[in-house]
């Protein structure tokens, strides 16, 4: 299924049905009054959060939505039948936003959570409540109220407790794979992943956490070079972020230093807040030589990086170093929960 993480739709909520001018004819009944209904509500636009959805592709071709309009109202004091609600599922981490003005209209976070987004129309009031003393035989009605029309941007943010970041090529892809059941694609060219991934870690029987693997952000990412841009915000909803770097290789490979600090400016240009974020420096690939010169390896350019924390050495291939990893990120993760309990 094709990912799409954007999309522009027209909404329209059901308009009032109008109130009704009715007089009571029934045999024997003199001067039988006013009797005119209300009209019916106007049916609501409504988003849904569905976690069974991951993509808003379904919005591609179908661009308009519509709710139902209310019935008018009838004699003998019938109230006309009101629309019916229009529910619209979304996946869960859409975030809504009216195009006119630009405002955030919500952020469905919850499976089954609601937002309405256009409000139907009141229905019209019937000749009944114009009754007065001076105004026996009203023949005043009311129309209905016209629903909302609104034109909105859907844009959708993954959902996931560790984020991956990294250059093309860095093994993120490989990593998913090795902790969890998903499966993205892999292969020795750039940009192998073209839309997020998520995948469930298991960490014993009772717990797990999600993990979304990105694709990778190259130098220019936040002014719209390669993909970054389009992906960049996904991170932004996630608790914690590995920056993932691979060893060289060989001689000639691209600086991980050079590639550390590169990947640092992008996310401060995209968002200041996505750079304070917390994050965990993971050095890939160790495989590529012997244990004691992938250490020495990871030392070195940990050092000339800067990076004071504790960074990890892991080979997802061979399994190497994954355990320590992910139980520490479970540690963190939980820990953090806890802290808002």
């Amino acid at each position: 299924m094709k990912f799409v993480d954007e999309v522009k739709i027209t909404v329209k909520a059901g308009n009032g049905g109008s109130g009704s001018a009715s007089f009571r004819r029934e045999k024997f009944v003199a001067y039988g009054g006013p009797d005119g209904g209300d009209g019916g509500y106007g049916g609501s636009v409504i988003l849904q959060g569905d976690q069974g959805l991951n993509t808003l592709v379904d919005f591609r071709h179908k661009k308009r939505f519509d709710a139902q309009n209310g019935e008018s109202g009838k004699g003998r004091q019938m109230y006309g039948k009101s629309g019916d609600d229009l529910i619209i599922k979304v996946p869960t981490g859409t975030e809504v936003y009216d195009l006119e003005t630009d405002q955030k209209l919500g952020d469905i976070t919850q499976h089954e959570q609601r937002l309405v987004i256009a409000q139907g129309g009141k229905g019209g009031l019937g000749n009944m409540h114009f009754k007065s003393s001076v105004n026996r035989a009203p023949k005043q009605f009311t129309s209905g109220e016209v629903g909302e029309l609104r034109e909105i941007k859907l844009e959708l943010k993954v959902l996931a407790d560790v984020g991956l970041l990294g250059f093309p090529n860095a093994g993120k892809s490989t990593f998913v794979n090795a902790i969890s059941k998903a499966r993205p694609k892999i292969a020795d060219y750039p940009f192998t992943t073209l839309y997020p991934a998520l995948g469930v870690v298991p960490v014993d029987a009772e717990t797990s956490f999600v993990v979304a693997d990105i694709p990778g952000i190259i130098e220019g990412a936040a002014d719209g070079a390669g993909l970054g841009i389009q992906f960049l915000k996904h991170l932004q909803r996630t608790g914690l972020l590995l920056h993932l770097i691979e060893l060289p290789a060989f001689e000639g490979m691209s600086n991980p230093v050079e590639q550390y600090h590169q990947l640092t400016e992008e996310l401060v240009k995209f968002s200041e807040q996505l750079e304070e974020k917390q994050r965990w420096l993971v050095f890939t690939k160790a495989d590529i030589t012997t244990v004691e010169e992938a250490t020495q390896l990871a030392a070195t350019y940990a050092r000339e990086i800067g990076w004071k924390d504790k960074y990890y050495l892991i080979s997802s291939i061979n399994k190497t170093g994954l355990k320590e990893l992910i139980n520490d990120v479970a540690s963190y993760l939980f820990a953090e929960d806890d802290a808002w309990d």
